[in-house]
């Protein structure tokens, strides 16, 4: 968000919460074209008042976690200590212009993590009213099973990659007992994890193709998978965008989408994906088109 101007920024605001939408996603290393951290929540902060919304009605949930590299020399690290997630906690509230977020979010996993530290900051934030609600990101069962059993409130969230062309927290459970690469556990089965424990996933870059070549939707170098989106959004009287959408809300599992587009238009398009009911073999056809391998 902070690559628009205070005009655009409240104009994108105010399309999607005309839709329904009131959940906004931010996080304190957000602001790479203003070249500096806490950038795009505030941006977001002064949208919310530019557009005259109540911030009762507005659930907004943020990251920490991660020192940027605006002023590391480039360099990214991860950063747990209850200091620097206080510190960066607080400078993010005065960015989003509110003395409370909804939800939070540790960015990334730490492997420097103090468990009781975090822990004792997690209470501390909760305590004083500044964080409902407590969350993780690019965690598997196992990191989330251990933080869990040092925390008092229950992990509500954990963010990973997913969308039709990153696809591993599904892959492995399908090639299950097989020898093909497709059946490398990588993400520990942390999708029937997040079912068990009642921890809801978001799916963040859920449009990327996971190439250089960026989104993959609309995109010449992925024919197959827009040929397919394109049979589908027919079948339906949509759009790609929102075929997309629909596919990832398909799964039992109520994966919530984190969607990243500044677009107004496109925005809507993918928001329609929530009124689509795409049937088994709509969902399989398009897993197919995106090149994953069914055995």
């Amino acid at each position: 968000m902070d690559a628009l101007d205070r005009t655009a920024a409240a104009t994108v605001l105010g399309s999607v919460l005309d839709r329904g939408v009131n959940f906004f996603d931010t996080a304190d290393i957000y602001g790479p074209n203003a070249g500096r951290a806490h950038a795009s929540s505030e941006k977001l902060g002064t949208s919310i008042k530019d557009v005259g919304a109540k911030r009762s009605d507005i659930f907004i949930q943020t990251k920490f976690g991660v020192v940027s590299g605006y002023s590391h020399n480039g360099a990214t690290r991860y950063d747990s200590s209850y200091r620097n997630l206080v510190e960066s906690f607080d400078k993010e509230l005065e960015a989003l212009g509110t003395d409370y977020v909804d939800s939070v979010i540790l960015h990334r996993p730490d492997p420097l993590m103090d468990v009781n530290e975090f822990a004792g900051m997690v209470q501390d934030l909760m305590s004083s009213g500044k964080v409902h609600e407590v969350g993780v990101s690019n965690m598997g069962p196992w990191q989330i099973e251990y933080l869990q059993s040092f925390l008092a409130t229950h992990i509500q969230v954990d963010q990973l990659q997913f969308g039709l062309m990153h696809t591993p927290i599904i892959d492995a459970g399908i090639h299950i007992n097989m020898s093909d690469d497709d059946a490398i556990n990588r993400e520990g089965g942390i999708l029937p994890y997040t079912q068990l424990r009642k921890i809801t996933v978001q799916a963040w870059s859920p449009f990327q193709s996971g190439t250089p070549y960026g989104p993959f939707v609309g995109n010449a170098h992925f024919p197959e998978l827009n040929r397919e989106l394109d049979r589908q959004a027919r079948k339906h009287a949509t759009t790609r965008n929102a075929i997309a959408t629909a596919w990832i809300l398909h799964h039992p599992a109520q994966i919530q989408v984190i969607l990243g587009s500044m677009n107004p238009e496109r925005l809507s398009q993918m928001l329609d994906g929530d009124d689509i009911e795409l049937d088994r073999q709509d969902w399989w056809d398009l897993y197919k088109a995106a090149g994953h391998r069914v055995p």
